[in-house]
């Protein structure tokens, strides 16, 4: 499932609490990192969560810590790509074609928004 989804995807979050309750169903942003071995990739804007970071000292000596936000990963199942013609979610189908380059076919497999039939 996660091979449908690559890194750079413009996708939209469909499940979960809407906006108006504190939620993210909706929010559209540019996938960050796939991390396939457990299926959830990382949006950006999406999914923040507050991280306390105990203080340290840098190679300078400068003290760093305290409390970080960042993109906490999401499943793949709660996130669709979205259609480049019509902005809204849609599922993601292969399509093997044929390209010809400097006189070589190769066949090559094409993402494309199954919505619209653009590819991706």
């Amino acid at each position: 499932m996660a091979n449908k989804i690559k890194k750079g995807d413009l996708v939209e979050v469909i499940s979960g609490p809407t906006q108006e309750r504190g939620g993210y169903r909706g929010k559209q942003g540019r996938v960050i990192e796939v991390l396939t071995e457990s299926n959830r990739v990382i949006v950006e804007g999406v999914n923040y969560v507050t991280k306390h970071v105990k203080v340290g000292q840098s190679a300078r000596g400068a003290k760093e810590g305290g409390i970080e936000t960042h993109e906490a990963p999401i499943h793949v199942s709660n996130v669709a790509v979205v259609d480049p013609e019509s902005k809204k979610p849609t599922r993601v189908g292969f399509r093997v074609e044929e390209v010809e380059k400097d006189g070589v076919t190769k066949t090559v497999r094409v993402r494309y928004a199954k919505k619209s039939g653009k590819d991706l």
